[in-house]
């Protein structure tokens, strides 16, 4: 009964055992592709936390199997596809599989060298945290694990390539787009129709790799300092203020209410204009939605089918690859086996 339910309430977790991704997030990077097209002319992947293996799944299908096909009849070079995590995961044709740190320079050694000393066309990472149901500190976490993963994108991606990555929306984000602009030309913050309106889950799609010049990777957090404050260095100011002479009518308890319309120079509600800012908040973030509109809804429950494809009653599949060593094993392990006493 609880699997079914699953299936009705969560339209693209159904659709993906039916259709062999390992998760729902499958379709997320299938949307972002219809809308950006990322993986057009791209020889050299690296799927960043990608276990269990449904982005590599996406590659595999998109670049290797048409490849591979293709290669029979013509002399062709095979894509390269290169998936990086702490945990193993199952095996995917034509994935080379590296269990490792992302923010390891060793790590990305090992990924050039699988590329014979070339870079990367496309960067992809759909990591997150176990959130908390705080948005402020998921927000932050998340944002650091973005930065993480800039790490190892500054040293294994070619100039003009591509990278994707999953961030959390909050009030810091317009921080994060203007970090990321400093490397890319051109920075898109999307939400697939896969992923719940519910979430502050979004996408920023980054293109034209393009580092400042005489950038060094191993000063990236110094240089991402920079982004969050206008002047570009350790400048310090104070303002000195004297005359004090509040407006005329001035009641001290209604501060707030006359410190919003300095604010907004129209003196009114209204939030076109950005010219009073300064920083990483000056600037509009390009936001667009991903997928057909007129597809599935993924906040929507669906009605199951009453038979399948073959004529037989519906039955709940099961997931197509469940984790191979997920952290939680231990701990299932030892409640079945002592109620969750461990031996000391």
């Amino acid at each position: 009964m609880g699997k079914a339910s699953k299936d009705k309430r969560d339209i693209y977790y159904r659709k993906a055992k039916e259709e062999g991704w390992r998760a729902r997030s499958a379709f997320k990077l299938l949307q972002i592709d219809e809308e950006f097209n990322i993986f057009e002319g791209v020889k050299r992947v690296v799927d960043l936390c990608a276990a269990p293996g449904s982005w590599s799944q996406v590659l595999s299908r998109k670049l290797y199997l048409p490849a591979k096909a293709a290669a029979q009849s013509r002399d062709e070079e095979l894509p390269l596809i290169v998936a990086i995590d702490l945990q193993p995961m199952a095996s995917i044709e034509g994935v080379i599989q590296v269990q490792g740190d992302i923010t390891s320079a060793r790590t990305a050694e090992v990924v050039i060298k699988h590329f014979d000393g070339c870079k990367a066309d496309l960067v992809v990472c759909d990591g997150a945290p176990d959130v908390t149901g705080l948005h402020d500190m998921d927000e932050f976490v998340q944002s650091q694990l973005i930065l993480a993963a800039l790490t190892i994108v500054t040293h294994v991606l070619r100039v003009g390539g591509k990278f994707i990555a999953k961030i959390f929306r909050g009030k810091d984000t317009s921080l994060l787009y203007c970090q990321l602009k400093m490397f890319f030309s051109t920075v898109t913050f999307a939400k697939p129709k896969s992923s719940r309106n519910s979430s502050i889950e979004a996408f920023a799609v980054c293109e034209n790799y393009n580092p400042p010049e005489g950038f060094d990777p191993n000063n990236l957090y110094k240089l991402l300092e920079k982004a969050g404050n206008p002047y570009g260095d350790d400048s310090e100011a104070f303002a000195v203020c004297e005359n004090y002479n509040p407006p005329e009518g001035f009641d001290p308890n209604n501060l707030y209410k006359l410190l919003e319309k300095a604010g907004n120079p129209y003196g009114d509600d209204s939030d076109c204009c950005s010219a009073w800012l300064e920083g990483p908040n000056k600037l509009y973030i390009p936001f667009l939605a991903c997928g057909d509109l007129s597809g599935y809804d993924a906040d929507q429950s669906y009605p199951l089918p009453k038979v399948d494809a073959d004529g037989t009653s519906y039955q709940s599949l099961e997931p197509v690859q469940p984790p191979i060593a997920p952290p939680y094993k231990t701990a299932i392990e030892l409640k079945k086996s002592s109620h969750g006493m461990k031996d000391v």
